[in-house]
């Protein structure tokens, strides 16, 4: 509660390459490749910059959602 000064935000997550995405066929990666306008996946560490952001620099954004999806949900 901001009253309380906690501030709550969402990370949104695109597709990301992990572990979990690397089982995809090669026909499922080429397809989601297709769907995300900057044609790549995330990386963990991109992910992990935005954790960053909110945590060292967003200090006056509470109630927001960062998508970091490659533009995948702007499609």
């Amino acid at each position: 509660m901001v009253r309380d000064h906690i501030r709550v935000n969402v990370i949104a997550p695109g597709f990301v390459d992990t572990g979990m995405t690397s089982e995809l066929s090669d026909q499922g990666r080429r397809k989601v490749m297709s769907e995300i306008p900057l044609g790549r996946a995330g990386t963990p560490e991109e992910i992990a910059k935005g954790v960053a952001f909110l945590v060292f620099d967003g200090t006056y954004m509470t109630g927001s959602i960062l998508t970091i999806d490659g533009g995948w949900s702007t499609r």
